[in-house]
């Protein structure tokens, strides 16, 4: 066992960064947290500054270290990120060549759908287990190497490198000595097949994206190389990086086929455990690498809602009809039911299972007696809602009826909405104690490759148990309103998901 028993993990989201120390217990013992600008050039573009990223993850790591007792007990560092948003950076200076693309931004949605048009999808799909969609990195990419001016030769000189936010995090911590991602980032890019796990020269070709920009793809759990010392004071080997909701299925300790979390953070993410088999759904899921552990790589069934936790900040930011997330408990509470008032959150189009990057959101329902709290809990009710059909559509691909659902993120801190989710799921709702999953999934990883635990049970059993809800809802009431539900959806699909 390692003597030096805390983790540092590095927790890189879309809206903010956090560093957080880990005991062995996997309870957090200091935690620093920033939020960082969101920029919109233009309709439907969603960009983030890297170099405020970087400082960012600096400032937090130093000062997450300082009140956690210092560096000497720091075991190793892990890494998890916002996936799919891209930077590209020159090798020679670290300097990103533009800001970084969001996994939100939609600017490629004609070029994906002119590939649908052009019959790529299947190739992709087969590849890569995911759908040809702007919400993936390669044609994010490809956009940047041809509007940039220069970029692309650079590209093809060599010159330039592309990676993840975990990547470039990377980069800058070694010191620009390492040039790695790890295997769940890699799969998000619609540029890495995920059954052999290497780069893809056919794919490459298809979005034009030379091969001397890639990083190397490594395993979730192993030294990817030391932080520099000028950072921190000493060298801290860097040994786990992993996506944040592929990390956050680590941090749940979903370890056996069947088992599954739901992430609700700007949006929500709902990873099901299916094993060492990949499996190709027919519901419009994605298929993608869950961890990768030694030789022995797990695959997972994976339900992207791109609107949750942000349908919230968006009643306060944008309505001002709350000043802090958490009073949407209580709005909820004081109102016997929906009153019929439906939100669908399709801000930036719509996820699984339609995958309509055109919709946009819809709020439906309304009568002179709704009032606030109606929309507040409207807009909660559409995350539960649209948990349940990506439930449902895993379900019919073979996933089989989840009987308890792994719950983390800030939403998940709402009792209400917990309750309600457990009513529409009609299964468990498991909260744990500590809600920074994505944090703790990073940290065990690190943990695993230096010896601070020694094997996924010893990790399973440092996961602390919060609470549990359980469905108590009329069924024939539960029924009426997703009908409701599935009524409205249908009022925000364009022609094209909906034929």
């Amino acid at each position: 066992m390692n003597k030096k028993t805390t983790i540092l993990a590095i927790d890189q989201g879309t809206t903010s960064t956090r560093s957080i120390i880990f005991d062995r217990d996997a309870t957090p013992l200091a935690t620093s947290r920033i939020e960082f600008a969101q920029h919109y050039p233009d309709h439907g573009w969603v960009e983030h500054d890297a170099e405020e990223i970087w400082r960012d993850a600096l400032s937090t790591a130093r000062a997450a270290i300082e009140q956690g007792g210092g560096v000497d007990a720091i075991a190793a560092l892990g890494i998890t990120n916002q996936r799919e948003t891209i930077v590209v950076w020159d090798r020679a200076t670290g300097t990103p060549i533009h800001r970084a693309i969001v996994w939100q931004d939609r600017r490629t949605a004609s070029m994906c759908a002119r590939m649908r048009q052009d019959g790529c999808e299947g190739l992709v799909r087969d590849r890569t287990g995911l759908l040809l969609d702007p919400y993936f990195s390669a044609s994010k990419l490809a956009w940047m190497l041809d509007n940039v001016p220069g970029a692309r030769a650079s590209a093809e000189a060599g010159r330039l490198a592309f990676g993840t936010i975990d990547s470039f995090l990377l980069w800058r911590l070694t010191g620009g000595r390492v040039h790695a991602t790890d295997v769940t980032n890699a799969s998000r890019t619609l540029l890495f097949d995920i059954h052999r796990q290497v780069w893809d020269d056919d794919l490459l070709r298809l979005f034009g994206i030379p091969a001397a920009l890639l990083p190397e793809v490594r395993g979730n759990s192993e030294i990817y190389g030391e932080t520099d010392p000028a950072l921190f004071g000493r060298p801290i080997p860097v040994a786990g990086m992993a996506g944040d909701q592929q990390a956050a299925l680590v941090g749940q300790a979903c370890f056996a086929p069947g088992m599954a979390k739901a992430t609700y953070g700007t949006g929500c993410f709902v990873l099901l455990n299916t094993g060492t088999a990949p499996v190709q759904s027919a519901n419009r899921m994605l298929t993608t690498i869950g961890y990768r552990i030694g030789d022995r790589t797990t695959y997972a069934l994976e339900g992207a809602i791109f609107v949750a936790g942000a349908a919230i900040k968006w009643l306060r930011d944008g309505l001002h009809l709350i000043t802090h997330a958490s009073q949407t408990d209580d709005m909820a509470t004081r109102i016997p039911h929906s009153h019929g008032v439906y939100m669908v959150p399709g801000f930036v189009g719509l996820g699984a299972p339609h995958w309509d990057p055109e919709a946009r959101g819809l709020i439906c329902g309304l009568t002179l007696d709704a009032t606030a709290a109606h929309i507040a809990r409207a807009a909660l009710e559409s995350v539960a809602y649209q948990t349940y059909d990506l439930m449902a559509a895993m379900a019919q691909d073979g996933g089989g009826a989840v009987t308890t659902l792994r719950v983390d993120g800030g939403m998940a801190a709402n009792d209400w909405f917990c309750r309600f989710l457990s009513d529409v799921l009609q299964a468990r709702v498991e909260r744990p104690r500590h809600l920074e999953t994505t944090a703790t999934g990073a940290a065990f990883l690190a943990g695993l490759a230096t010896g601070v635990w020694t094997d996924l049970d010893d990790v399973a059993a440092r996961r602390a148990r919060g609470s549990l809800f359980q469905p108590t809802m009329d069924l024939a009431q539960r029924g009426t309103m997703l009908d409701g539900w599935h009524q409205a959806v249908r009022r925000t699909l364009t022609a094209d998901a909906s034929a």
